[in-house]
């Protein structure tokens, strides 16, 4: 993860050096376009996964093997029809209402296309990730992820010294990369797991159905959040000019990127949920939820708390001449990411009954209550901040919603929840943020002082989490934990 996270956020700042701001403001319009869809693998890598736990919770080897088969031929039905969808209403959109300059067309409408092919390849790609997930192989998972942002980052070098549009050049090489990360998931997946190897070709139409409505919802569950994400980042392309977007891209790539820590995290306690529901053990998760939300939230807030304090020099350090509203866009992006990332786990303990209507249904009229109550705003002459506020306030208040709908799914208590996690949180917030923010203000600018305050900061942060944040148990885990790699450390040496 801190391996992923470096170089993701270097090759970031590459890009937007190489390209220049209008042409990454441009791709990241363009790539938007192609992202409207971008929830089909998500969503359906989700389902899947959720249905590979829920197998190897009861022990089905063969049920295993329907499972994928049925999910394939989903994932192959669909990637045609995004395929149609894209190639078609994508077009006319960027042909009639994206605000490009006349000389830069032809070459976004080459970039799109170039996109188009390879989100498909992402979209075959998910049932391989999801089936290496379930089966908890998280080395696995790390390498691929490494193997990712390297050759993403080789590609970014690559265009800076390759001759020719550099716009269309880096859609080229994306496409590159993905087919690689496809055939090593593939390989991968062929070789280890039984079930992932087309031996036998295995149907099931009770499951179809099942997963079908699974995924049906979850689909539109995911769609409202990339209405929420990538459809503002076009509505703002109709209404600011292209610096403010490559503001808001920014912004939205820096939280992404933390919040990997996070997401991460969450997925590895993804497959332990679901088998601990499938197998009858509820006690077992609870307790993976109430430890997930909080451990998931403190990994976000010790990496969050001091890029927050110093970040107009972390982008100008990264970016050399960072957009104008890069700053203030990044610090509200962090706070909605924050609210989000104590919510994954009980995202997970919502999929694992399978009823989903209820639940995306509530979810996602919300989500796209952002984006509605957005553009009413921005219409109305609305700064380019407010949408990042309005979508700070939903979030809080879908924590609230999640919570009361997996308390009706899984019986899970609000009252623990709030006493183990939301409590502890907001203490840990409390004391490490003021202390903080007053060191920040105490020292004088420069680089070694901001140096020394996010050094401040991120011990603040870490001792109100060992102290306040954590039970005793916890504590306990964390020094064994500690000592036992110092130990090695000390042996080795």
């Amino acid at each position: 993860m801190l391996l992923t996270v470096g170089v993701s956020l270097y090759t970031v700042r590459l890009v937007l050096n190489t390209l220049g701001v209008e042409d990454f403001g441009l791709y990241n319009v363009v790539g938007g376009i192609v992202a409207l869809l971008a929830f089909l693998p998500g969503a359906m890598g989700s389902a899947t996964q959720r249905f590979f736990s829920y197998a190897l919770g009861e022990g089905d080897r063969e049920k295993l093997k329907r499972i994928f088969c049925v999910n394939w031929t989903v994932y192959a039905l669909l990637a045609g029809f995004a395929l149609v969808i894209l190639e078609t209403a994508g077009g006319w959109f960027i042909a009639d209402y994206v605000k490009i300059a006349p000389e830069r067309y032809d070459a976004a409408l080459a970039l799109y296309r170039v996109s188009v092919w390879t989100f498909i390849l992402s979209v075959l790609t998910s049932p391989f990730r999801a089936a290496i997930t379930a089966h908890e192989d998280m080395h696995l998972y790390a390498g691929i992820s490494i193997l990712e942002v390297v050759l993403k980052l080789a590609a970014v070098l690559a265009l800076a010294a390759v001759p020719g549009d550099k716009l269309v050049l880096y859609g080229w090489l994306l496409l590159g990369v993905g087919f690689v990360v496809t055939v090593v998931y593939a390989s991968v997946c062929w070789r280890r797991y039984e079930e992932c190897q087309f031996r036998r070709f295995y149907w099931d139409s009770t499951l179809l159905r099942e997963v079908l409505g699974f995924t049906g919802w979850t689909l539109f569950g995911q769609l409202t959040t990339v209405v929420r994400n990538q459809a503002l980042t076009i509505l703002m392309n109709q209404v600011f000019n292209p610096v403010v977007v490559a503001a808001r891209a920014i912004a939205l790539n820096v939280a992404t990127q933390t919040n990997l820590f996070a997401t991460n995290f969450n997925t590895s306690l993804y497959p332990p949920i679901i088998k601990s529901y499938a197998s009858g053990d509820r006690r077992a998760m609870y307790e993976l939820v109430f430890s997930g939300s909080k451990i998931t939230f403190f990994l976000m807030w010790i990496l969050a708390l001091p890029m927050f304090l110093q970040m107009p020099l972390v982008l100008a350090l990264w970016l050399k001449t960072p957009p104008p509203d890069a700053v203030l866009f990044t610090r509200l992006a962090f706070i909605d990411a924050l609210i989000n990332a104590a919510s994954l786990p009980l995202m997970t303990a919502a999929r694992a009954p399978g009823k989903m209507r209820f639940y995306e249904l509530s979810l996602g009229s919300i989500q796209l209550g952002i984006f509605l109550v957005s553009w009413f705003v921005l219409r109305a002459g609305g700064a380019p901040y407010s949408v990042f506020v309005i979508a700070i306030a939903a979030s809080a208040i879908m924590l609230a919603l999640r919570l009361v709908i997996v308390r009706h799914l899984t019986g899970i208590s609000v009252r623990a929840f709030v006493s183990r996690v939301l409590l502890p949180v907001i203490a840990v917030v409390a004391l490490s943020l003021v202390p903080s923010v007053v060191l920040t203000h105490l020292l004088p600018e420069g680089l070694s002082y901001a140096v020394f305050s996010a050094a401040g900061c991120f011990g603040l942060a870490a001792c109100a989490i060992y102290f306040v944040g954590l039970d005793a148990e916890w504590r306990l885990k964390v020094k064994t934990m500690v000592v036992d790699k110092c130990g090695k450390i000390f042996a080795g040496a």
